[in-house]
């Protein structure tokens, strides 16, 4: 156990620490979005309103208020104004299949939807009033920009009122929520700003999705200590050489990302800065971007936490280019314990379960007390009888000088893309398709740094199982980051001699399902590159021009590296949404030509113009 003790502001919600820092600085800059600049005066004047315009629609404490939006100020100033009116939030990504969104709404008995008027159509199932915050602007702006706290009459959130509930992909076919109070919240941002730190002076580029937790971290740190967030947009955070852009011109000093979105940065030509601070995590850090890191910036910091005890629970400042990366010690009120199956402290560097403590600790799963139960158990090291710890399926040990090594899992969790991943739950819902009798799910890493997720499966009789119909199954149900990569079929799944599924006998996929039938060669020189480029980024020998980018195993990480070669290769800027619209082979190049052919039309119109102003002048 590692004594974290340390002052906290027990008695704070989220809110408050912005809500001094708007007393104190109110015309610094809180939020950059685009070419909006918001102080932070008017941001705390706005989100007071909303919050009345909340109260009005009887959202208050106890309350559930989902949230679907795209990445803007108005986002941030709608999160602000939920917390002010003493709900909680619950994300809603407009990405997520429609499935998926539903069943999270549903789950929540959400008492109002916060959304905007391009996402109405996203959220259509739903009991919950709907609030569309741009259409609804004049109404809004209407109302009394003082706190509610400021007014006798209003109930206000107390420390140990819910702050937001994230849903989690869950082992038993059903993603879970996990809730979370302000003080948890209040310490990790109070120890955050300690270490690895931040100061007024900061400005930080925010790139994860809302529904990710370490979004936690950069939208409400910097507003919690009178510095500046820079919200990038789903698009710029997607792509490599916009976000090196954002960077530069907006003279970020940290960035918080996985170590996907590290990689995708160095690709596009980041050499680093002397000025930026480095925060990865969300899945482990490999040793040679660890190195590459650290010759980039001179304080990088590896953060390891799960959803369940609030964000990152342990950190650590990567300095050595040997040796394995370490997660660190515990932050501030935040006692760990790494055990036997007994429960029994394990001896100084033999490996043993995680086990995390004290003022991070959630308070366990959304109508779900059988699962909070196995997951959230009585802490026997505590002197409080109520204290719990959570138990987080890890694998780590011990070092003699603190540090803490993470060793890996010891059930079928997995982390890919920084994301968090049962594969049970791929595993069930593959099984409510009927072709389907027996099915397994693993992550495979057959090219270094390439995670990717396969799905094995054994036919019903008389069925044949068809990898499109089957892919188009699953995006109803599941998120892209949960898409099997590559679908293999087998006559039968192999076994041990005890009769458990034998993973590491699970052969390795070559062209997974794809039907040789519909392959089509490439005709155009456009056709052949891009199918090489893909052939290359996806790892398979031959691709066609009917073949689909995400049938033959791509996802949005490795989209971003073909936008990236396509960059390289043909001189086009292709924009990554490009591959999301028209998938298939033959479309996008097609795609590539148009946006060739409009930039020489443009090139040539701007050379006549200049033909034509010499002339005059001659």
């Amino acid at each position: 156990m590692d004594d974290t003790q340390k002052n906290k502001h027990t008695q704070y919600c989220i809110h408050q620490l912005f809500e001094e820092q708007a007393q104190r600085r109110p015309e610094a800059t809180a939020v950059i979005s685009g070419d909006q600049s918001v102080p932070y005066k008017e941001l705390n004047e706005r989100s007071n309103r909303f919050a009345h315009y909340l109260r009005g629609l009887n959202v208050g404490p106890g309350k559930l208020a989902g949230i679907c939006m795209e990445r803007s100020a108005e986002m941030l100033i709608a999160l602000l104004g939920i917390l002010k009116a003493g709900a909680a939030y619950v994300p809603l990504d407009p990405d997520f299949p429609r499935d998926r969104l539903e069943y999270m709404a549903k789950d929540a008995r959400l008492s109002v939807l916060v959304t905007q008027k391009s996402l109405v159509s996203v959220m259509q199932a739903t009991n919950a009033t709907t609030v569309c915050i741009d259409t609804e602007a004049e109404q809004i702006k209407k109302l009394s920009a003082e706190s509610l706290g400021q007014l006798q009459s209003e109930q206000v959130p107390g420390s140990e009122s819910l702050a937001y509930v994230i849903y989690t992909s869950g082992s038993t076919g059903t993603p879970k929520g996990v809730q979370v109070h302000h003080s948890a919240v209040v310490n990790f941002l109070c120890s955050m700003a300690q270490k690895p730190g931040l100061s007024e002076d900061d400005i930080l580029v925010a790139v994860t999705t809302l529904s990710f937790d370490i979004s936690v971290l950069e939208l409400f740190l910097p507003l919690s200590q009178g510095a500046c967030t820079v919200i990038a947009s789903r698009d710029i955070a997607a792509d490599g050489k916009l976000l090196l852009q954002t960077l530069q011109k907006t003279k970020a000093t940290v960035m918080q990302a996985t170590p996907v979105t590290w990689r995708m940065l160095i690709g596009a030509g980041w050499n680093g800065s002397p000025q930026i601070k480095v925060l990865c995590g969300g899945e482990a850090v490999p040793r040679d971007l660890a190195n590459e890191l650290i010759d980039r910036s001179p304080s990088v910091w590896n953060m390891y936490g799960p959803t369940e005890t609030t964000v990152w629970s342990t950190c650590c400042q990567l300095q050595d280019k040997q040796g394995p990366v370490m997660i660190g010690r515990p932050i501030a009120n935040t006692p760990v314990y790494i055990l036997d199956q007994h429960l029994q402290p394990v001896p100084l560097g033999v490996s043993g379960e995680l086990y995390i403590g004290g003022a991070g600790v959630s308070r366990g799963y959304l109508n779900r007390p059988d699962l909070t139960e196995k997951a959230f158990v009585k802490n026997p090291f505590s002197p409080d009888p109520s204290a719990v710890m959570y138990k987080t399926g890890d694998l780590t040990r011990y070092y003699a000088n603190g540090n803490i090594e993470f060793l890996g899992r010891i059930d079928q969790q997995i982390k890919i893309r920084g994301f968090r991943v049962e594969l049970g739950e791929i595993e069930t819902v593959l099984l409510e398709h009927p072709s389907i009798k027996q099915a397994v799910v693993i992550v495979r890493e057959d090219r270094p740094g390439d995670a990717r997720l396969v799905a094995y499966m054994v036919h019903a009789e008389g069925l044949k199982i068809d990898s499109r119909e089957l892919r188009q199954f699953l995006r109803k149900k599941l998120p892209d980051y949960m898409i099997p990569q590559h679908f293999v079929e087998l006559d039968t799944l192999p076994r041990t001699p005890n009769g458990k599924i034998n993973r590491k006998a699970l052969p390795k996929p070559d062209a997974g399902m794809q039907a040789d039938d519909n392959y089509k060669e490439p005709q155009t020189a456009t056709e052949k590159q891009l199918a090489a480029i893909w052939a290359d980024i996806l790892g398979t020998k031959k691709v066609g021009s009917n073949d689909s980018f995400f049938e033959l195993g791509g996802h949005s990480v490795l989209a971003i590296q073909v936008v990236s070669a396509v960059r390289d290769s043909l001189s086009v800027d292709l924009p990554l949404r490009a591959i999301f619209e028209t998938p298939i082979l033959i479309d996008l190049a097609q795609h590539i030509e148009a946006l060739r052919f409009a930039f020489s039309a443009t090139t040539e119109k701007a050379e006549g113009s200049t033909h034509e102003r010499e002339e005059i002048e001659i």
